[in-house]
């Protein structure tokens, strides 16, 4: 069986167990060392890596690591009941809200960015959320 494990880098692992916490409300598992934490609270647990800016982002690729925005394939999604409130809640946390909420005949979404510069999705579906794109 496989287990899914999101792995997000910041160059601050303290900065970034606040803003994850107070945004969305996740909870610190546990912690080796000053380098790595759990969180917690979501269906797969995320896992934040303090990795300095400037150091190699891969080990095949000299590209360094930076924590302005950047654009990546992969994002998180994080599925909510109240949307206005995630918002806010990740606004004041420090996210910065890239695209407002839009309505889709799904639900809701709103396009936000950490303050370490990756995108995540707020979500909140409707009805049979996504499968509302199918026939009934």
């Amino acid at each position: 069986m496989l287990e899914l494990r999101a792995c997000i880098d910041v160059n601050d692992l303290e900065q970034g167990i606040a803003f994850y916490t107070q945004a969305l409300g996740l909870k610190v598992g546990r912690r080796l060392g000053d380098g790595w934490a759990e969180l917690l609270g979501a269906p797969s647990p995320i896992d934040l890596l303090a990795k300095p800016e400037g150091s190699s982002a891969s080990p095949t690729e000299a590209l360094p690591r930076n924590y302005r925005r950047h654009w990546t394939p992969v994002h998180l999604d994080f599925v909510v009941a109240d949307l206005d409130a995630a918002v806010q809640q990740a606004r004041s946390a420090g996210a910065l809200i890239e695209k407002e909420i839009e309505e889709t005949k799904w639900g809701r979404i709103a396009l936000l960015a950490d303050p370490f510069g990756h995108g995540f999705c707020l979500l909140e579906f409707r009805g049979r959320g996504y499968d509302e794109l199918l026939a009934p």
